[in-house]
């Protein structure tokens, strides 16, 4: 690629005595393969010329100096000027640089984009590797503690922990929010608490990897709820990627040795939860005044852990006093083990979806959707060997059958209706 520099310049002098000239820049351009922007700019220097007749003096001196100022000097430059005067206390100068190839520019641009997809790159593998230990650590602790009311506000609280954690460090500017703003917020904070409580339910019910393959229902919803309330219409392609996902949840829901009502029921409650949220987040959150996805991510954590506390303790009352887990320790509760792994899970819990907001601020939403697509998969294959759960082939197949729909479900909304013809 080129680098390219045009720049115009005036030059006036008032006076035939040594003298400081101005030389006002503008409508400078410079164009490389990673950007393209306008600069306005001044600077002044400091010509011995006493006398404008030394033409050969004062286009050498000013070219150097331009030059050195602008980074115009080397061989990939080519610096032209053009003098008129109408008389001896007055000078025009016009300087133009052109375009030349410029392998330099071409060069600093791909170690750029190599550092931000190696980036990108390890945010993906934490992101899933986070998520993978969540579903880990939240099965193990909910096996032997079977209250997940208790268990999500702990995780809610863990991620408020973390978010004052960054705002406190400065780690990301911390928002301000108005009136309006926080009725918004409000409502997504509402649907946040219950789809994932919903979903620990569903976790302390059934095997890992069944509760992810309903969630894979999760489209679905989304469709649905879009026609009902946004008046969106779904193409034919996206109605089309429905059907695997349908048809395989519902292959592997009939072949599941862990089936259970409650399970499977708070699961797909769990979906209508979240795409609601979802939905309404894209209806009332397109502003100009909106948060950025990680400060209203944050936001929502903490108005969740404030809406879930008083909920807790009307269900489960206070589980986590020293004088219940002295009495679960004497029912053989590993309470050291319990605790370490409840605080793992939370961090998790917060950290894997904090990465996700952060990841979705890089790509497009169609992007974010095919890495959660594959995210999927890959917690239901580590859980499957973790836990050792044993899987027939016929729900293998449903559960492939419904990732390969959520899979064309993410390509097909990629596809752009085409226009109607008046």
């Amino acid at each position: 690629m080129a680098s390219c520099h045009l720049l115009r310049l005036s030059v006036v002098s008032t006076s035939t005595r040594p003298s400081k000239l101005k030389h006002e820049i503008f409508n400078s351009r410079r164009i490389n393969p990673a950007a393209r922007y306008h600069c306005h700019s001044s600077l002044s220097l400091n010509l011995k010329s006493t006398s404008f007749h030394c033409d050969r003096k004062l286009q050498k001196r000013t070219t150097f100096l331009l030059n050195s100022a602008l980074g115009l000097g080397g061989s990939n430059t080519r610096t032209h000027f053009s003098f008129s005067a109408a008389n001896k206390t007055s000078c025009h100068v016009k300087l133009r640089a052109t375009a030349v190839p410029d392998n330099n520019a071409g060069e600093s641009a791909k170690p750029n984009e190599l550092l931000k997809t190696l980036q990108l790159g390890v945010m993906f593998v934490v992101w899933y590797s986070l998520n993978i230990y969540f579903n880990i650590f939240n099965k193990q602790v909910l096996k032997v503690f079977p209250h997940p009311t208790t268990v999500s506000a702990f995780q809610f609280g863990c991620g408020t922990m973390l978010v004052l954690f960054m705002w406190a460090l400065n780690l990301h500017k911390r928002p301000t929010i108005n009136r309006s703003q926080f009725e918004a917020i409000f409502l997504l904070a509402a649907g946040h608490t219950v789809g994932n409580l919903l979903t620990n339910i569903s976790l302390g019910k059934v095997a890992v990897s069944f509760t992810h393959t309903i969630k894979a229902m999760e489209p679905f919803f989304t469709v649905l709820l879009s026609v009902l309330f946004l008046g969106e219409r779904p193409s034919v392609w996206v109605v089309a990627s429905l059907v695997p996902i349908v048809g395989g949840v519902a292959l592997a829901s009939f072949t599941e040795t862990s089936f259970n009502w409650i399970g499977f029921g708070s699961a797909m409650a769990s979906n209508l939860t979240n795409q609601s949220r979802n939905v309404y987040s894209k209806k009332v959150m397109v502003k100009e005044d909106a948060l950025d996805n990680i400060n209203l991510f944050s936001v929502m954590t903490i108005t969740s852990f404030i809406l879930l506390v008083p909920i807790t303790v009307l269900i489960d009352g206070i589980k986590l006093s020293p004088s219940y887990l002295q009495y679960a320790a004497s029912q053989g509760l590993n309470v050291r083990e319990f605790l370490v792994r409840s605080l793992l899970a939370g961090f998790c819990f917060h950290s894997y979806q904090q990465i996700s907001y952060m990841i979705l601020q890089m790509v497009s939403p169609v992007t974010h959707s095919v890495g959660n697509c594959v995210k999927r998969v890959v917690v239901i294959v580590s859980s499957m060997i973790f836990f050792q759960t044993s899987v027939s082939t016929i729900n293998a197949l449903g559960t492939g059958i419904a990732l390969a729909g959520v899979f064309l479900y993410s390509r097909a909304k990629r596809i752009k209706p085409t226009p109607k013809v008046a």
